[in-house]
């Protein structure tokens, strides 16, 4: 099991998140506990009335990650999730193969259609469009990380003769893994995607994030075994990198107490035994330095363990 962590960087940015200090130090924190990679989420222009009811701001994406990247060599820099139809495409490719380039081939693009209708309509975007855009943007990203002009004639982009440098550092391109519950985020994964991030997910919040319910090990081995039945029909010969985070993920981890920490680790022992590779995961963080402590009581008391088990 391979462990990405939320970096702290939202909302107002009390006690120095929001500084390159900051971020590095965390960072560091991360890499020191044992953990795989940090990730970030993406809202480029939130409604104010999303923020005061449980949203959260974020910085950009492909700015806090390259901040990431310089503070350590080994972990690997996440978004969980951008937003790609957000974004032009040949702009997301641009930034994605600067970064993982200047990184040496350590950026994962977690990727999802989003669900905020007034941020689609602040960025200009179709919130109606936002599949569709999302699968046309795909298509033009694999051509344009190959270096090689694209030329594409589309339902969304056109180009003739675009060509995007640097290619990313990796010949095989940047591992790109979809987010959704749905159907169509499931097939968008098995076809086009190198992983799916399946999101736990319950009750009248599935209405609002506009995902299926996702509320327990057996539904997940539902969709899983759904996911490999399609990459049998279509002859998908790669395996499917699985990123999910636990179903306690609201459960407040308490540093410091053996019952958290053990219920934790069974969780994540769970979701491997299932399939799962990659896990997503946060710690309390009132403050940088608690932050820091707690992500080290984290690589302690449960990765340890975890990958002790496995």
């Amino acid at each position: 099991m391979r462990f990405s962590c939320s970096l702290p960087v939202d909302d107002i940015g009390e006690d120095g998140f929001l500084s390159i200090d900051g971020i590095g130090e965390m960072v560091r924190a991360i890499d020191r506990a044992g953990l795989d990679a940090c990730f970030v989420t993406d809202h480029p222009a939130p409604s104010r009335r999303w923020l005061d009811h449980g949203g959260h701001a974020t910085l950009d994406p492909f700015v806090v990650l390259t901040v990431a990247a310089a503070a350590s060599p080994r972990i690997r820099l996440h978004t969980h999730i951008l937003v790609l139809a957000y974004r032009n495409p040949f702009i997301v490719a641009k930034a994605a193969a600067s970064l993982d380039a200047l990184s040496g081939g350590r950026f994962i693009m977690g990727i999802g259609t989003g669900y905020l209708r007034p941020e689609y309509a602040a960025v200009g975007v179709p919130f109606e469009e936002r599949g569709a855009l999302t699968d046309e943007a795909l298509t033009i990203l694999r051509q344009a990380w190959t270096g090689e002009p694209v030329a594409h004639q589309g339902r969304h982009f056109e180009a003739r003769d675009a060509v995007v440098l640097p290619k990313p550092a990796n010949p095989a391109g940047i591992p790109v893994w979809a987010g959704g519950n749905s159907e169509r985020a499931i097939r968008r994964a098995v076809e086009r995607c190198e992983g799916w991030c399946p999101f736990p997910v319950e009750g009248v919040v599935s209405t609002t994030a506009r995902t299926e319910e996702l509320a327990n090990i057996g539904q997940l081995r539902d969709k899983l075994a759904h996911a490999h039945d399609l990459a049998a029909k279509i002859g998908r010969s790669q395996p499917l990198e699985i990123c999910m985070g636990r179903f306690r993920h609201d459960a407040a981890m308490k540093p410091g107490e053996r019952g958290d920490a053990a219920q934790a680790v069974d969780d994540y022992l769970q979701l491997a035994e299932a399939g799962v590779g990659w896990t997503t995961m946060s710690v309390p963080s009132p403050s940088r330095s608690a932050f820091i402590e707690n992500v080290h009581w984290f690589g302690e008391e449960v990765v340890a363990k975890v990958n002790a088990a496995n």
